[in-house]
């Protein structure tokens, strides 16, 4: 099964926007393989406009000169990917990738370039032509790179298997499809159809859907034909975002199973829009960060680190490898809020093997606060077991008590 726990890995994003290079992508991709593959990470992902030659950061090249093949498919700009020149495309950089022991992973618009429309290209591997192809009644509000397609049309179709046969030739193993989880109704033939093209592409890959938030009573329908999908917009490292969070993951943390899994956005830790400041670096406290790991790791969201990863600091890296804390991703199921209210949180997460569970208790108030959980709440009658982020350890309690400093979480493996 594809993705049959959450994907974890590196995007470019947040730290370079759209003006990530190979040596960058390289050297991110060295580390993780070096200090995070033990822990479960594995993705390397290379965001938007990869194609644009004069990509800067992150604002966007509106109708930048995109490089693209004879067939009207995105190729990676060669002077930021080297290794891409004579129509190698993505495969140099994947083959380096898989030979570190991960995986590598892109980012694509929904649709097809502007200009393979308007050029008129011959569409690989069938007899139509790009123009017939394109709805340019359909373009993307933030990005006016692509068209989207005409999804009645049988030239769609023929579109998308054909990049989806690139994409594989290439060694991809991850595709973020952006501008379309959140575009229910208009997007709903469009999702099948890239889904479908991934699927006989002759390769797995996991497909993501950006940007959320996606609607949740389209939830069936993003388990059928995706891998995870954003429950969000682009978030950041603001706290009344993280504090948001609670109410969306409370939604959707029922969906999440082996195979599909609602995406709560990238984790902004460590050094991020160093295409800004080399010296940029998260605004959320160390609080903050150990809050929004806890509940991503108990809604069992994907994990896509958005720092530098060569700029990690101790903490960052402790972070990023607390074993104890992702393995409750691996070994949980029908995760789900105790109670939330807009000074406290607590959620439990019974463990498949039947064997115990997490508990996890968050500070929402910008006070210190203590927050406790009686035994007869998580239906057992003590409670032996340890907290994840300080070792420390409880035998036979009546009650879970965390005096927690304003937006701080601790998590508890319990014996059953």
């Amino acid at each position: 099964m594809i993705a049959n726990t959450p994907p974890m890995g590196w995007n470019s994003w947040d730290c370079y926007g759209a003006a990530v290079t190979e040596e960058i992508v390289r050297k991110n991709a060295e580390y993780m393989a070096e200090h995070l593959k033990p822990f479960g990470w594995e993705y390397i992902v290379v965001d938007i406009q990869w194609s644009s030659p004069d990509a800067t950061g992150h604002a966007y090249q509106p109708f930048s000169d995109l490089e693209m093949d004879e067939y009207g498919r995105l190729i990676p700009a060669v002077n930021r990917f080297p290794s891409a020149a004579d129509g190698k495309g993505f495969r140099p950089l994947a083959d380096y990738i898989h030979s570190l022991g991960l995986k590598f992973g892109i980012h694509i618009m929904r649709g097809m370039p502007r200009m393979a429309a308007h050029r008129r290209m011959p569409i690989e591997g069938s007899k139509y032509t790009c123009d017939t192809a394109a709805n340019p009644h359909s373009i993307c509000l933030w990005n006016p790179d692509m068209y989207g397609l005409r999804c009645e049309l049988p030239q769609a179709a023929a579109y998308y298997d054909s990049i989806f046969r690139l994409y594989a030739s290439w060694g991809v193993d991850f595709i973020k499809c952006d501008d379309i989880a959140r575009e229910y109704p208009h997007c709903r033939r469009e999702i099948e159809l890239i889904s479908e093209a991934c699927r006989k592409s002759g390769r797995d890959m996991v497909l993501s859907l950006s940007p959320g938030p996606a609607p949740v009573e389209q939830a069936e329908h993003l388990k059928k034909y995706a891998n995870m999908w954003r429950i969000t917009d682009d978030f950041w490292d603001e706290w009344r975002l993280l504090k948001a969070m609670f109410e969306r993951a409370e939604k959707w943390c029922v969906h999440a199973a082996p195979g599909h899994w609602p995406d709560a956005d990238m984790l902004p830790v460590g050094a991020l829009r160093q295409c800004d400041s080399p010296d940029n670096w998260t605004g959320f406290t160390e609080a903050e960060q150990r809050t929004m790991m806890t509940l991503w790791c108990m809604m069992r969201s994907p994990l896509m680190i958005g720092g530098e990863l060569t700029k990690n600091d101790t903490f960052t890296l402790d972070l990023l490898t607390r074993q104890e804390v992702l393995e409750i991703e691996k070994v949980t199921w029908c995760a789900h809020p105790l109670r939330t209210t807009e000074e406290e949180s607590i959620w439990i997460a019974p463990r498949q093997d039947g064997k115990g569970l997490y508990v996890a208790l968050f500070n929402l108030s910008n006070k210190k606060r203590t927050v406790t959980l009686h035994t007869e709440e998580a239906g057992l009658p003590e409670l032996t077991g340890k907290e994840l982020w300080s070792g420390r350890e409880i035998k036979k309690a009546r009650q879970l008590r965390a005096v927690l400093a304003p937006h701080d979480a601790a998590v508890w493996k319990v014996e059953r």
